[in-house]
């Protein structure tokens, strides 16, 4: 109970509480990713699972009795008879998966680049920030397409969906490390001088646990920051990929995979298709992005 006394009582829970932007958008953050992670067992059916679909209830309007089947449907259904609420669930399942190990993967990735970039320095440093400011000349929606299409050509064709997944979260991760690894480099070249990390050299410390157990530490606030903003950006990333057919496979759709489906059938006035899936991407993007820039601005000891 102390400790979350202590937490309730601190300058980052103060500040949580004074914003009501942030706890609004924690709020729906929660509620979404709940949302999610429990599709199973709050949608009403697995639009997944071809045994449960039904041709007959395809293109019901929200809320409307289907005029072959009679059953309803809170936000209707696609063309193949899919429940549009429980495919938003299951594929906000997929765009948050993919989200949240993209950016661990480049966090994971740039934190140590950047750690060794700033501790070592010479040529390590040299080629590493050469190889990020290059990388920073291109968006990072192309160097994600043009990961994945190496990846694609690589794996052989009948593991290509098994496989589709895991190629996107390289694929975005290896296009999102590079503001991990600036930031972390130049927070190492200020940490590297002062005298704990003078004292642990004294001592015999080998420069990996230097870096590791003494200047990690103090570097990673802003690290969490950069993160929380990279999550919105990386289920964007994921989306567009999806949205342009080389994202996740149709067996495994995502938001963005909803997104593209419901497009084929906006001007035939089936607009629920696309609606409800692009508002959920909307939703999530934008709450898991207020909270970043909060999340920014409450870190950062000018604005206190």
């Amino acid at each position: 109970m102390s400790a979350l006394r202590t937490a309730w009582d601190s300058d980052l829970a103060y500040s949580f509480r004074r914003s009501p932007v942030a706890v609004v958008a924690a709020f729906v953050t929660l509620l979404l990713v709940l949302a999610a992670v429990f599709a199973p067992w709050v949608a009403t059916t697995n639009p997944f699972d071809p045994a449960s679909l039904n041709l007959m209830n395809g293109f019901s309007r929200p809320g409307e009795p289907n005029a072959f089947t009679g059953e309803s449907f809170f936000l209707g259904t696609d063309d193949q008879g899919r429940d549009v609420f429980s495919t938003i669930l299951y594929g906000m399942r997929i765009s948050l998966f993919v989200g949240f190990m993209a950016v661990l993967f480049a966090l994971v990735l740039g934190v140590f680049l950047g750690l060794l970039a700033g501790y070592v320095g010479g040529w390590t440093e040299t080629i590493i920030m050469r190889v990020a400011d290059v990388q920073l000349t291109f968006p990072s929606i192309l160097v994600a397409l043009l990961i994945f299409g190496v990846a694609r050509g690589v794996i052989p064709i009948e593991h290509r969906d098994q496989m589709a997944i895991w190629v996107l979260i390289i694929a975005i991760g290896l296009s999102d490390w590079v503001q991990f690894a600036r930031v972390v480099r130049g927070a190492t070249l200020v940490e590297k001088n002062k005298e704990y990390v003078q004292a642990a050299r004294l001592i015999g410390r080998k420069p990996m646990a230097i870096m590791l157990k003494h200047i990690l530490p103090n570097v990673l606030s802003p690290v969490l920051v950069i993160a929380t903003i990279s999550l919105a950006l990386a289920i964007i990333a994921e989306a567009t990929l999806s949205f342009l057919g080389v994202g996740a496979p149709p067996t495994q759709p995502s938001l963005g995979t909803l997104i593209r489906i419901g497009q084929d059938f906006l001007f035939s006035g089936e607009w629920w298709i696309l609606f409800f899936p692009a508002v959920t991407l909307l939703a999530l993007a934008l709450s898991v992005n207020l909270l970043g820039d909060w999340l920014r601005d409450a870190l950062n000891p000018r604005l206190r």
